[in-house]
């Protein structure tokens, strides 16, 4: 069993960085892929960004890409999602996902352990 752990949340204005985290409780950290979703109101739960066992491999969603590094920490089972250029529409409700194997994945049911999740709202 792997507990995700979220926490870097917060209320920002546009153009503004933010870093998320994600504690996993897994001997196996290591053997993770590791990603962000995010999911805004009344909307579907979207890929963010994710990174192989290593982190040598990452992967990101096309509206994100340039502005936000996904990065992990394996000594510390931590993943790591920096924001950049902050924009209204990143507002969501992000999402740490872990899943087995070694296949990088945008597909949300593919993902096994979920965290609860963090807030980020970014103001105009």
């Amino acid at each position: 069993q792997v507990q995700l752990v979220e926490s870097g949340g917060g209320l920002v204005q546009a153009g503004d960085s933010l870093s998320l985290s994600c504690v996993a409780s897994a001997r196996a950290f290591s053997h993770l892929i590791m990603a962000w979703f995010r999911q805004a109101p009344g909307k579907e739960r979207d890929f963010v960004a994710a990174i192989s066992w290593g982190g040598i491999n990452t992967d990101y969603a096309d509206s994100v890409k340039g502005r936000f590094i996904i990065s992990r920490d394996n000594a510390k089972n931590t993943l790591y999602l920096q924001m950049n250029s902050l924009k209204p529409e990143d507002t969501a409700g992000y999402y740490c996902a872990a899943r087995a194997g070694d296949v990088l994945t945008r597909v949300r049911s593919q993902y096994n352990y979920w965290g609860q999740g963090t807030q980020v709202t970014v103001s105009s």
